[in-house]
C-alpha cells in the first residue's frame, strides 16, 4: 500500500513516516499542494495524508482537486490538522474526506485510522470492481469501459497524446446460437474473451460491449499502430474451437479501428469505429478495417 503524506512540518513528516513504514507501508511525501498534486497524479497512491495548512493553499483546495478528478477522486482523504473548530471538520467531510486526525498526533491513533481508511477503500474497490466486471467473459463491462474511455479523453485532452480504440463482432454470431444453443455461443463468447485477455498489453482495456461485440481501448497508439493488435486478435479467435456433440464449432471475426487525432469527443471515436466496423461487417467480414481502409485476410485464413 503506497501512502501519500503532504504536510510541511518536519515533525509531523517524522512521526508519521517512522509509525507508517513500520507497518509495511510506502510512504511518499510533497511539502506543498501543487506538488502533491502532481505526485498524486503520477503515483495514484491508495491514501492521502493531507494537512489543512501548507504553505502555497489549503487543504481544502487540495481535496478539492483531488475530488474533481476522475483519476484521483476514489483515493481516500484523511486530514491532518491541529484546528478542533467543528466547522472545519465538517468543511472537509463535505468535500469528500473520510476522517480527520488532530495534531499533534499519536502514531498508534495514526495507524489505526490508516487501517481503517484502508480496509473501507478494499472493500470499495471490491464491490466497483464487481459492479463492472463481465461474468461469462470476466472482461471490463461496457459501464467500466466507458468510464474508462472518458478518463482517457480528459488525459489526452489535458496532456496531449492519442489513443486507439478496436471494435470487435463475431461474425455470424446469430447462426452459432440457432444452429448449436445458448451454451455453445456462450463458450465462444469466454473463448473470444480470454483471446482479448491473453493478447493485449498491460495498458490495453479490453471490455465487452454488448451481445458479441467487443471494444478495446489502446492508450497512446495511433490507429495504425492498433491495427496490428487487432489483426493478432483476429488470427487467434480464427483458431478458436468448441465441441458440440460430434462436430467442432470455429467462428471468426471483424474488427474496425480507428483513434482520436482530429476528433472533438468519446462520442465521435465511438462513431468512427463503429462505422469502421461496418464496412468491414459488410465486406469480406473476418478483416480489419482502419478508418478509410481495409485490410483483407491472407489466403492462408
Amino acid at each position: 500500500m503506497k501512502i501519500l503524506l503532504i504536510d510541511d512540518s518536519p515533525e509531523a513528516i517524522a512521526i508519521a513516516r517512522a509509525r507508517l513504514v513500520r507497518d509495511n507501508y510506502e510512504v511518499i511525501h510533497a511539502t506543498d499542494g501543487k506538488a502533491g498534486l502532481a505526485i498524486a497524479s503520477k503515483e495514484k497512491p491508495d491514501l492521502i495524508l493531507l494537512d489543512i495548512d501548507l504553505p502555497d493553499t489549503s487543504g481544502f483546495e487540495i481535496c478539492r482537486l483531488l475530488k474533481s478528478d476522475p483519476e484521483l477522486s476514489m483515493i481516500p482523504v484523511i486530514f491532518l490538522t491541529g484546528s478542533t473548530d467543528t466547522t472545519d471538520k465538517v468543511k472537509g467531510l463535505d468535500l469528500g474526506a473520510v476522517d480527520y486526525v488532530l495534531k499533534p498526533f499519536d502514531s498508534y491513533e495514526l495507524s489505526a485510522r490508516v487501517r481503517a481508511a484502508l480496509r473501507t477503500k478494499h472493500l470499495q474497490d471490491l464491490l466497483i470492481k464487481h459492479a463492472q466486471i463481465d461474468p461469462l467473459t470476466e472482461l471490463w463491462n461496457r459501464r467500466a469501459l466507458m468510464d474508462r474511455l472518458a478518463q482517457e479523453w480528459s488525459r489526452i485532452t489535458r496532456h496531449g497524446g492519442v489513443l486507439a480504440c478496436i471494435m470487435c463482432d463475431i461474425d455470424h454470431f446469430k447462426r452459432v446460437n440457432d444452429t448449436y444453443g445458448h451454451r455453445i455461443g456462450d463458450e465462444i463468447l469466454r473463448k473470444v474473451g480470454e483471446v482479448l485477455i491473453n493478447t493485449s498489453r498491460q495498458s490495453d482495456f479490453p471490455a465487452r460491449y454488448g451481445g458479441d461485440e467487443f471494444v478495446v481501448l489502446v492508450p497512446d497508439e495511433d490507429a495504425d499502430g492498433a491495427y496490428h493488435l487487432a489483426e493478432r486478435y483476429r488470427e487467434e479467435i480464427s483458431k478458436i474451437e468448441v465441441k458440440a456433440g460430434k462436430e467442432v464449432v470455429s467462428v471468426t471475426a471483424s474488427f474496425g479501428v480507428d483513434d482520436s487525432n482530429g476528433l472533438p469527443s468519446v462520442e465521435a471515436l465511438i462513431e468512427a469505429v463503429d462505422a469502421a466496423l461496418y464496412k468491414a461487417k459488410h465486406s469480406n467480414r473476418n478483416c480489419v478495417v482502419v478508418g478509410e481502409k481495409q485490410v483483407l485476410p491472407t489466403q492462408s485464413d
